[in-house]
């Protein structure tokens, strides 16, 4: 399997979440699943089935996060030396030159993209256009708008 990349943050959330299914969740659901079956008739009990569906996806997503975390390649740029480049975790302002518009971006992991919080996805058309450029490069970026001319204000490694 390929390795994953992601930031710090990234692996300690995952870290939490898998700490938080397997010792919070999991006992909650094997409770759960104890007290349906005290109902009686597993067949037509939907509290049963309920929690097994539970079970099922809980011990699926520990299973995701823990092959994840198992393949994990976790990158701290601010270790890293600033020379000006986009690079993985780093945080890239960047200028839409038709419309004036500036905005900041940090590049992340998958599992870590929040738009909202302006955290995207290294595998985002945006972040695959910005990784290799340098501050003061012009960037074409095809956007589902169309292709958007950007300027690369600011790299930082936080």
């Amino acid at each position: 399997m390929k390795p994953i990349p992601m930031t710090v943050h990234g692996a300690e959330m995952l870290r939490a979440e898998l700490h938080e299914l397997k010792s919070v969740k999991r006992p909650q659901i094997i409770q759960a699943i104890a007290d349906a079956r005290e109902h009686g008739d597993l067949k037509e009990n939907a509290e049963y089935h309920a929690a097994r569906e539970a079970q099922s996806f809980c011990e699926g997503r520990i299973q995701d996060i823990e092959g994840k975390l198992g393949n994990a390649q976790i990158i701290d740029v601010s270790t890293l030396p600033n020379n000006g480049k986009v690079i993985f975790g780093s945080t890239v302002s960047i200028l839409n030159l038709e419309t004036e518009e500036a905005v900041s971006y940090r590049i992340v992991g998958d599992d870590e993209a929040d738009i909202k919080q302006n955290l995207i996805s290294v595998n985002s058309p945006i972040a695959r256009g910005l990784i290799g450029k340098e501050l003061d490069d012009v960037v074409n970026i095809n956007t589902p708008k169309g292709v958007v001319e950007f300027e690369v204000t600011a790299v930082q490694y936080l």
